[in-house]
């Protein structure tokens, strides 16, 4: 075969700067759109960790929140119980009075309350904590309160309002006093939210709660109270300036922040932008609101675009390096290339004779799958042939195991035929309806007589060992009744499965059973028995004889081919069930001590 050398290339110059040029200008857009889309992910990935990191903190401020108005609504409701406060009301003794207010004087210093006062049932305070102070609540009625309307009427309220003394906000609580004829009075206890609201302004970042209006209640920003988060209507407005829950004063006017996308901005501060996580209060309609500038997150994607940006950069510089490194490649591989044609003939020579050498094997190989191929085709028609050998010596007390219903219907429908005649209907049905019981017999004896001639699929599967068994019974039945045997068969849970194929089980069973019949022929009282043991992964089927049991040189080549202790036996029924046991992952073995008989036992893998 003639050699081939091939001639080095020679690519124009002008073509080639074309082809750099060309793939400068595409590593750039791409390399633009490699940096946005690395800004675009990181700012994305650093406002999903500041959103998390904001709702966690949103949810400390509440739980704060939370703990601070637990620890205060319990002194009203403690109080409206107090056997001392009762008994002031109901007296209105100045003595008592003034010793209660010194009680809610050092109760409210202990509880660290604004203010804690008792009013009666027209809404006139009795006492009060502040009662030393010129701003004293002692004297003044709050019958138009919307705490004390309610607390008299449900028993207890919670409003947030301006002190219309004091002039300073807080969350009033007010709990109904109960006397034995009706009620006595209410006590209120006042919380502000100072403290709170100052270490909210030491973490940083805004936050306020609003109501169901969305009015801001507490906050960070004094500057903010009372505000709204939106513009209010009319009648809202109006509702809310009559009701002077906020005093006269309140402007309530939307906050000083615009939505832009899914984020905040704050008009008043230079235009920042916020994330607003919101979190539900502990009270009824109550939100709080946090604000969490995005400016680190902004400033990470831009960090992100700018490292793009370097990278892409040297990766420019490294792929121009790459190529002036290829092209010189390119010239010493085109130099080598006449030389390894040459050694391409030589090997394309040495391959060719590998070929016809593996051709050669590949043949061999063949040859021998297709001789397993017919091994297994005969060791299958040797199991069928065995198969149809037990049917045979089966087939003659099948039939006449169907002789009997056969001619008990005949006789039957002649008796239904001349009842009918007579007009003796019920007793015609009875009749027929035994014809139907002895018709199903039939039917079930020829059914698993097809069904244990019918060739094996190969298929294992999950299967009833009390079907089998049955099954196996029913077809050697007749050889029992015919030779007066007494087939001893436990009682098998149905839920029992073994993995193996039906057909085949009961083609094992069926030899080991008519095995069995033959060993105990001449017995004085023959008994077969059958035993299953169900275990953990396996289970055991046991067909054993009160025969003369096997000679110990018997049992040793038991299961060889050709091996049998019978007069025209082949010798292959004992070695084809042993080679279907272990086809379903089981064994089949022996156990037969002189004089007492044979046990076979056929252990299979337990179906899941």
């Amino acid at each position: 075969m003639a050699s081939i050398v091939a001639d080095p290339p020679d690519p124009s110059p002008a073509r080639e700067r074309q082809v750099l040029w060309l793939a400068l200008v595409l590593g750039a857009v791409l390399a633009a759109v490699a940096i946005w889309a690395i800004g675009a992910e990181v700012q994305a990935s650093s406002l999903a960790a500041l959103r998390r990191q904001a709702e966690a903190s949103a949810a400390l401020r509440v739980a704060v929140l939370r703990s601070e108005l637990n620890k205060q609504r319990t002194l009203p409701l403690a109080l409206a119980q107090d056997v001392e406060l009762k008994a002031a009301l109901r007296s209105r003794d100045p003595n008592a009075l003034q010793a209660l207010s010194q009680k809610l004087e050092m109760l409210g210093a202990e509880a660290e309350a604004a203010d804690v006062y008792v009013l009666d049932v027209k809404g006139e305070t009795l006492a009060a904590s502040n009662w030393r102070l010129p701003t004293s609540f002692v004297g003044s009625n709050y019958a138009f309160r919307p705490y004390y309307k309610e607390a008299m009427q449900r028993g207890a309220a919670e409003t947030f309002a301006l002190g219309t003394v004091s002039r300073r906000p807080g969350f009033y609580i007010a709990r109904r006093v109960q006397g034995p004829a009706g009620p006595l009075g209410v006590v209120v206890v006042k919380l502000e939210f100072n403290a709170l609201e100052q270490e909210w302004r030491q973490a940083g970042d805004p936050a306020f709660v609003v109501d169901p209006n969305g009015v801001v209640l507490i906050t960070s920003i004094p500057a903010w109270r009372f505000h709204t988060l939106g513009r209010l209507d009319e009648p809202t407005l109006g509702a809310l300036r009559a009701s002077r829950q906020f005093g006269d004063g309140a402007r309530l006017e939307p906050l000083p922040l615009a939505p832009e996308g899914r984020l905040l901005l704050r008009t008043e501060d230079g235009g920042e932008r916020v994330l607003d996580s919101r979190a539900e209060a502990p009270v009824a309609g109550w939100t709080l609101h946090l604000l969490t500038p995005v400016a680190p997150a902004e400033r990470a994607a831009a960090a992100g675009r700018w490292i793009a940006a370097l990278a892409a950069g040297l990766l420019a510089v490294l792929g121009a390096l790459i190529w002036r490194r290829r092209r010189r490649a390119q010239v010493r591989a085109a130099e080598a290339l006449a030389n390894r044609m040459a050694l391409e003939e030589a090997v394309r020579s040495r391959t060719e004779e590998l070929t016809r050498a593996n051709a050669q094997l590949t043949a061999e190989v063949l040859e021998r799958e297709r001789a397993e191929a017919r091994l297994q085709a005969l060791q299958s028609d040797l199991v069928q042939a065995n198969k149809l050998a037990s049917l045979g010596q089966i087939a003659a007390g099948v039939a006449h195991e169907i002789n009997q219903p056969v001619a008990a219907i005949r006789a039957y429908s002649d008796n239904a035929a001349l009842l009918l005649d007579r007009g003796r209907e019920a007793e015609a049905k009875k009749n027929l309806a035994a014809i139907g019981e002895l018709t199903e017999r039939v039917g079930s004896i020829t059914d698993e007589l097809r069904a244990f001639s019918r060739r094996a699929t190969g298929r294992l599967e999950p299967t009833s060992v009390a079907e089998a068994i049955e099954g196996s019974l029913l077809l050697t039945n007749s050889r029992v009744r015919r030779r007066q045997l007494r087939v001893v068969r436990p009682k098998i849970d149905p839920a029992l499965r073994v993995m193996a194929e039906r057909v085949r089980l009961e083609q094992v069973l069926v030899n080991l059973l008519q095995n069995a019949f033959e060993a105990v022929e001449g017995a004085a009282l023959p008994e077969v028995r059958l035993a299953v043991d169900a275990r953990e992964t396996e289970i055991a089927i046991t067909v054993s004889d009160n025969g003369p049991g096997l000679a110990p040189e018997v049992a040793e080549s038991l299961f060889l081919p050709f091996v049998t202790t019978k007069p025209r036996g082949v010798g292959l029924g004992l070695v084809i069930s042993r080679d279907i046991a272990a086809e379903f992952g089981g064994r089949l073995t022996v156990d037969s001590p002189p004089g007492e008989g044979a046990a076979f036992t056929v252990t299979l893998p337990r179906a899941p």
